[in-house]
């Protein structure tokens, strides 16, 4: 459990590190309420975003001006026309163990990340089946089925062994960290050795997660083809959402020597990078948060994150008490949010607008939670969400990094907004 002082304190921490950034630092006060920490750390991130544009002001697309190698905090770039030959020098997000390493193509967005990969597959694997979790993210789906149509779709509800078809076609697997957690758990008690290629969606585990670690030595056994997609707008920004960023990272193993081993399907990475630059996809420079790689970066990072696991965890149980009968998937692989169900079947529309009502009235209570299509920050943030397992749409409710008895009386509230807006009338356990 966590308390309001030591919570206010360790965001203090956070504070400080983004102020830190900025080449005249304020004089900052210690905040006093979470809406403090809200609304000091967007306003320095803001800050720091101008500060980068009014400095490099000649810094342009096409790097006219030949400004020496530009620079986001730790981050130094190079690049020709439109940024299509984009190279960064900088730390990694990822914190990878002494048997692997990692070769990063940086792009606008997790999307754009992904859309070159899966683009560029048709290059070097042709036709191939490609396993997906059910709740894998959507829209990736829809991209696979709209854009990517080398790939055949399968959908995998047990162990790989059973959903791999037979037939002579490659077999690429889609592990989704939005993924339920049973559903993951199983995939990876499965051999890997009969896929030829595991893209892995990171972006809803933290970049030091075990989680990840677990993946990458589970594909380490039969040196399976690794490529990680990552959305860093997410979790890597300290919840500010500093900029649309994406990356793909082509992992390499290494032998018991330490030595590179060459990696199967090399060809890919060139391909990604060709599809990056013919669809326009190259990472802004700016959008980089240059508070990233230090040791204070990652124990922050590391700190916010084990709070929002543990509210995750807490809110799971009371709901799952206090809402029987009202809740949809408790228990994602990335354990940061939870959704609730209706008895009344709900469309898109209705679920979002109950998701904005619920924010709505809560957040004029005083209470940190408001309506937004994204998830990590230090409040609570509502949204529709439509499960592929059942079809039905529900609200998700995304847990965030709050003090423990804060989150407690937040949950509580939820329940009871719940009860009473989305229970069959006489059905509320909670309210008097």
């Amino acid at each position: 459990m966590e308390t309001l002082d030591s919570y206010l304190e360790r965001k203090h921490g956070e504070l400080r590190l983004l102020n830190g950034c900025l080449r005249a630092p304020l004089s900052l006060s210690e905040p006093r309420s979470v809406d403090d920490v809200i609304r000091d750390k967007f306003q320095l991130t803001a800050m720091l975003k101008a500060e980068h544009a009014l400095h490099d002001w000649n810094v342009t697309e096409t790097a006219w001006a030949d400004s020496n190698n530009p620079r986001s905090g730790p981050f130094a770039f190079a690049y020709d026309y439109q940024r299509a030959d984009l190279e960064v020098r900088g730390p990694s997000f990822y914190e990878f163990d002494a048997d692997c390493t990692g070769e990063t193509v940086y792009t606008a967005s997790g999307m754009a990340a992904i859309s070159a990969v899966l683009l560029a597959s048709a290059q070097v694997i042709g036709a191939a089946d490609i396993l997906v979790l059910p709740g894998s993210y959507g829209e990736t789906l829809e991209l696979i089925q709209g854009y990517a149509r080398h790939l055949r779709p399968v959908t995998v509800r047990c162990s790989l062994e059973e959903a791999i078809p037979a037939g002579p076609l490659p077999q690429i697997l889609l592990l989704d960290s939005c993924a339920p957690a049973g559903l993951f758990d199983a995939a990876l008690r499965s051999r890997p050795c009969a896929c030829d290629l595991l893209i892995f969606d990171s972006t809803c585990f933290a970049a030091g997660s075990g989680r990840i670690r677990r993946v990458l030595n589970w594909a380490r056994k039969s040196e399976l083809p690794v490529v990680m997609v990552r959305s860093h707008t997410k979790l890597d920004s300290l919840g500010a959402e500093y900029g649309r960023l994406g990356s793909a990272v082509f992992v390499q193993w290494k032998d018991q020597a330490g030595a590179a081993i060459e990696p199967k399907l090399s060809g890919l990475r060139t391909e990604m990078r060709n599809a990056v630059r013919l669809l326009g996809g190259a990472a802004l420079p700016a959008h980089f948060p240059p508070y990233v790689g230090t040791s204070a970066y990652r124990e922050l990072t590391g700190k916010r994150m084990a709070a929002i696991l543990r509210n995750t965890r807490r809110a799971a149980r009371y709901f799952a008490s206090a809402l029987s009968g009202l809740t949809a998937e408790l228990h994602f692989a990335h354990s940061l949010y939870v959704t609730l169900s209706s008895p009344k079947p709900l469309d898109e529309a209705a679920a979002r607008r109950l998701a904005a009502s619920m924010s709505d009235d809560l957040a004029a209570m005083g209470l940190p939670i408001r309506h937004a299509g994204s998830f990590g920050f230090d409040f609570a943030a509502t949204e529709w969400f439509h499960s592929p397992l059942t079809d039905q749409y529900n609200v998700r409710v995304a847990v965030p990094d709050l003090p423990t008895p804060l989150w407690d009386v937040l949950t509580d509230e939820i329940a009871r907004w719940w009860s009473r807006r989305a229970a069959p009338q006489g059905a509320c356990t909670l309210c008097p």
